[in-house]
């Protein structure tokens, strides 16, 4: 194991809780608030998935926000104390501000401290999108990869994360801003379940209309069969706003399918739900390069 790097990331990240605890990952906490009362995202430890989710469906509107230098500051400060270098996976600076924190933060630590080694990395991704990116490079860290490597290799392979969800209720993306109330409203009324997915810039696209659950559901799992490159040595993973037998639903399908390496299968965290909802499910896998809706 290389000892002197350590791999920073994120609670957007939503990785399984007992992984982060399993390989020790340090975590830049964002938080978010929920009638009234801050929470910490911290992989439904403090408040479990479920209950978010049930909170959100009683009619509760979370918020969320962006996370402040002195965060990214505290953190990264603990780590050059101990002479380590610092890798940051970010969640992607299209979906919020807080990667131009970090890189402050970060510039604030080189002029105080000469030996600061700080990598902040935007992957361009979000939730498990991001996670796949953080989990192959505590692996890579894990059997000893020097930071270089680790460097390398996300970078070269963040253009080659695939998200694609769909969402049971566009109420919460017409919140965001991601659709007008008007086509949220017909889209509910007709049953019609958006597909999406995160383009070169980070940003989440509306790319598909199904009809009906089951057809986004099938969808997902045809953009993998369409798109994945070698399968058999990926581990894709899945996640889900309080859905947990739709996300075993394409688990099953894509290992039909496929014989991938292994499948990660996560509840969606509380601050990428807060703009998904409830319902929300999720493909992540590797493709030659991110899918871009060419009409």
């Amino acid at each position: 194991m290389n000892t002197d790097t350590v791999v920073i990331a994120d609670s957007c990240c939503d990785l399984p809780y007992e992984y982060i605890q399993k390989r020790n990952v340090p975590i830049i906490y964002y938080t978010y608030m929920l009638n009234g009362t801050e929470y910490i995202d911290d992989f439904g430890h403090t408040m479990p998935y479920e209950d978010f989710f049930a909170a959100m469906r009683k009619g509760a509107v979370p918020t969320t926000s962006q996370v402040n230098v002195h965060v990214f500051a505290d953190m990264f400060e603990k780590y050059i104390k101990e002479g380590k270098s610092i890798i940051y996976l970010s969640f992607s600076s299209g979906l919020t501000g807080s990667f131009n924190n970090a890189l402050m933060a970060r510039n604030m630590l080189i002029e105080k401290y000469e030996n600061a080694d700080i990598t902040i990395i935007d992957t361009l991704s979000a939730s498990i999108g991001e996670g796949l990116l953080v989990y192959n490079a505590v692996e890579m860290l894990h059997n000893g990869a020097s930071k270089q490597e680790i460097i390398d290799w996300v970078e070269q392979n963040k253009w080659r994360i695939n998200h694609w969800f769909t969402v049971d209720n566009l109420v919460y993306l017409k919140r965001g801003g991601r659709v007008s109330g008007a086509k949220a409203f017909v889209a509910n009324v007709m049953d019609i379940k958006p597909v999406l997915n995160i383009d070169n810039e980070g940003h989440l696209i509306p790319i598909y209309k199904a009809k009906g659950r089951k057809k986004a559901m099938r969808t997902l799992v045809s953009r993998m069969e369409e798109l994945a490159v070698n399968p058999e040595e990926q581990v894709v993973a899945i996640n889900h706003g309080d859905a947990l037998d739709d996300a075993l639903w394409v688990a099953e399908k894509v290992k039909e399918k496929f014989n991938v390496k292994d499948i990660i299968i996560n509840s969606v965290g509380p601050v990428i739900g807060s703009h998904s909802g409830p319902g929300t499910l999720s493909l992540f896998f590797f493709a030659e390069k991110r899918f871009i809706n060419e009409k």
